[in-house]
């Protein structure tokens, strides 16, 4: 009975065992399957923001190729602009030491006024480095007719640079005396080209190849120093007959002469036109004159024949009178030359 009871006892246990573990079986695998889908479905999420987090960086490396495409570019160009900018100083730095050398300048200078003299005349109006019965050599001369305008590139460019980079007045005051008296001096070495006894205008130019200095002068400043250059001015117009141009006022000069000699060439075109007119009036006065002889002699002519019919008629008639004919010849009279003055 015991023993009986003791294994009704263990059924039971059994059963109450597998009651118990069997529904927490089934809790557990419905909490795996929960947490299974929750894992699939937070894959799935994941995957999603993965592929969009992908396509995002796509777009970005994209974006950021292009950009540095772009950059690369501007780069090129910065670096083709600094080559640029560097030759381009390299060449500033050749000019300015071609303009720190006097001789040099000149040159330029000269190059300059030739420029300006083959845009305006033709090549026989005016010719480059003119010498004199003495032996001096004027930059330029234009011909006008039979007279020619002396044209000198002239100035220094040291003193005015001095003063334009001057800080202390003292010494500054000096370097201005200096401008006025090499001006004064350019001025004269200019005025000597004037030589009318060689067939030169009783003025001369003096060419100044920069327009801000040009300009600096008739405003009596040179850079931001006021000195009197106006006189100088008026002193090499007034007292040397030489006229200081710029390229600019040169230019303007130059059409004036031109259009000059341009009227110099219709006064000569004229001057042919009525001397062939006066050699056609005397041709015409000796025509009406040959004319006016011919009508004379014709007139004599036509005279004489009348009066020799004349006479014949008095012949027929002492014919008649002896013959006692009664026929007689009628004389024919000719009309004269009408006069040239009555028509």
């Amino acid at each position: 009975m015991t023993y009986f009871l003791y294994i009704i006892i263990f059924i039971l246990l059994g059963i109450v065992l597998y009651l118990v573990f069997g529904k927490k079986e089934k809790g557990l695998a419905d909490e795996l399957k929960e947490i299974r889908k929750e894992l699939v479905e937070s894959r799935e999420k994941n995957m999603e923001s993965l592929q969009k987090q992908l396509e995002e960086s796509g777009k970005i490396a994209r974006d950021a190729t292009i950009h540095i495409k772009d950059i690369t570019a501007q780069l090129e160009r910065v670096h083709a602009d600094s080559q640029h900018v560097k030759d381009v100083k390299e060449q500033l730095g050749k000019l300015t030491d071609v303009l720190a050398n006097p001789k040099q300048r000149g040159i330029l200078g000269e190059y300059f006024l030739e420029t300006l003299l083959k845009n305006v005349f033709q090549p026989n109006q005016y010719k480059l480095q003119y010498k004199f019965k003495n032996g001096e050599v004027v930059d330029a001369v234009i011909f006008i007719k039979d007279k020619i305008i002396p044209i000198d590139s002239k100035f220094s460019l040291e003193n005015y640079n001095r003063i334009v980079n001057e800080k202390d007045p003292g010494r500054r005051e000096e370097l201005e005396k200096l401008l006025k008296q090499d001006l004064k001096n350019r001025i004269e070495e200019t005025a000597k080209y004037i030589r009318p006894s060689e067939g030169t205008m009783d003025f001369a130019f003096m060419f100044i190849p920069s327009e801000g200095i040009y300009y600096d002068l008739l405003i009596n400043q040179v850079g931001a120093v006021k000195i009197s250059t106006y006189d100088l001015i008026e002193y090499a117009f007034k007292e040397k007959h030489v006229i200081i141009v710029s390229p600019t006022s040169f230019y303007a000069y130059l059409q004036t002469v031109l259009q000059g000699l341009r009227a110099l060439q219709i006064e000569e075109k004229t001057k042919d036109i009525l001397a062939g007119v006066e050699k056609l009036r005397k041709h015409l006065l000796n025509y009406n004159d040959f004319l006016a002889k011919l009508g004379t002699h014709l007139g004599t002519t036509v005279s004489t024949y009348n009066r020799a019919y004349k006479e014949f008629s008095k012949i027929e008639k002492d014919t008649a009178r002896l013959t006692e004919g009664k026929e007689k010849v009628e004389p024919v009279e000719i009309e004269g030359p009408r006069n040239i003055e009555e028509e």
